[in-house]
């Protein structure tokens, strides 16, 4: 169980890390999500951009045709929703919290209120499923009071987490698949 928490602990320092060496260029892409209560920009509001970069903890749309790079996917999972417009909306869930990020149980909620009632053709999620537990969903592991036992993935439940992924998106079972993928940049189009 030390041994286990000093994993965590080296990760979170290395994640927190990662994120202040982001380059300058970068931050842009970085901007805080604020989610769309009504899924959809509002009318006459900015459309979607053809590109967008999310970041771990983020959440962002493009238009139809566009492309989201999700980089360094280490221990993360990315979750894309298709709409049925060939819009895209992305999540980047990180293990661990980077600051001022979204959690990995506030992720899901914030990605459903930016897809909000559009018609989804298919849920991608993608990434480290060996290093999750379907339950990081729904309390994130920073979420843990001091001696609660923190649920540890073992091995790879892409069923479980396809189940949680479509529960917190009030999405059908069958519109999820789950991909465990090498460490990298995803881009999706």
């Amino acid at each position: 169980m030390i041994e286990l928490k000093r994993v965590i602990a080296v990760l979170a320092v290395a994640l927190v890390g990662a994120a202040a060496l982001t380059s300058p260029g970068a931050a842009a892409d970085r901007a805080p999500y604020e989610p769309t209560r009504a899924g959809a920009p509002a009318a006459g509001g900015p459309a979607a951009p053809d590109t967008a970069t999310v970041t771990e903890g983020q959440v962002k749309e493009v238009a139809p045709g566009g492309v989201i790079t999700y980089p360094s996917v280490t221990s993360c999972l990315t979750v894309t929703v298709r709409l049925g417009d060939g819009g895209l909306v992305g999540a980047h869930a990180s293990l661990f919290q980077v600051p001022g990020e979204l959690r990995s149980d506030e992720i899901l909620a914030a990605l459903k209120d930016r897809v909000g009632n559009r018609h989804v053709t298919a849920v991608q999620v993608k990434g480290a499923v060996g290093a999750w537990h379907p339950s990081y969903f729904v309390k994130a592991i920073e979420s843990h009071g001091e001696g609660e036992q923190v649920p540890v993935p073992s091995g790879p439940d892409a069923e479980g987490i396809a189940q949680e992924v479509a529960r917190g998106l009030g999405a059908s079972r069958a519109l999820v698949t789950v991909e465990d993928i090498p460490d990298g940049d995803q881009i999706v189009s």
